[in-house]
């Protein structure tokens, strides 16, 4: 079994403000090194099912928080941007039987995070099809399209609430509910061994959480400031619709993505 692993901070356990996820920062080593922790925790989870392969995403800010000195054997990490459309999920492709997204947050529009938003903070909601969408569902699509399910996440609680509407059978781990500015977390320890069991439970059920493909995305993207939708205007098949709202329609998830890479 060959596993693919992407894995942000914002949702991981205790994680609440800015400056614990930057790094640089006195207060982002510990969480930097929860992180590495609950990714190793999937690492096992799905070893224990028969993985023999992995590759893990670091998918978050300068993408350089894991500790590679932490990884199995079997797995290999991917530092730094790849500066391509796949971006979140740089190096997945056909040959991965499922996508695991550990750490993710809710998206931009959302409460369930103080930290909530989607791609960047210079937005304040992406919708696709009329509904809001996240990182996770962003990065889901992309995985579809390599015909690869996304069978586990952990984050936030109104995230794993959210990923359920959007695939049923997904299996989740809420480490932490936000409210208002703050974060409730579990206890460190429990959120890895909850993990580690969840990836198995996941992996039992692969195709189970095979998503549909639209048959094309209608893309709206509100941003804060204004000149970035003046800006975002520019890039074709875009229209601005308001002072701070583009639209473009995509017909498959390359141009989706494309799109995206651009004008987010």
């Amino acid at each position: 079994m060959k596993v693919f692993i992407s894995v942000d901070i914002e949702g991981i356990t205790g994680v609440t403000a800015w400056s614990e996820t930057e790094l640089g920062n006195n207060d982002y080593i510990q969480f930097a090194e929860q992180m590495t922790k609950e990714t190793i925790a999937a690492c096992e989870g799905a070893i224990a099912m028969g993985a023999k392969e992995i590759l893990i995403k670091d998918a978050h800010d300068s993408a350089r928080n894991i500790d590679i000195t932490k990884i199995p054997k079997c797995a290999k990490l991917s530092r730094g941007w790849t500066s391509t459309p796949d971006s979140m999920v740089a190096g997945l492709d056909e040959t991965f039987d499922a996508a695991i997204f550990i750490g993710y947050h809710s998206g931009a529009g959302y409460d369930g995070s103080p930290l909530a938003h989607t791609m960047n903070t210079d937005n304040n909601y992406m919708k696709v099809n009329g509904e809001l969408a996240s990182e996770f569902v962003i990065n889901s699509y992309l995985a579809a399209n390599y015909g690869v399910p996304v069978v586990f996440l952990s984050g936030d609680k109104m995230l794993c609430e959210t990923a359920k509407k959007f695939n049923k059978n997904i299996e989740t781990v809420a480490v932490k509910e936000g409210v208002g500015g703050a974060t409730i977390s579990m206890n460190p320890e429990l959120s890895c061994e909850l993990i580690r069991e969840g990836v198995k439970n996941a992996l039992k059920h692969i195709s189970a959480c095979k998503i549909d493909i639209p048959e094309k995305f209608e893309v709206e993207v509100n941003y804060k400031e204004h000149n970035r939708a003046k800006r975002a205007s520019y890039f074709p098949g875009v229209t601005q619709t308001g002072p701070h709202t583009v639209t473009y329609t995509a017909g498959n998830v390359n141009e989706f993505s494309i799109t995206r890479m651009f004008i987010l």
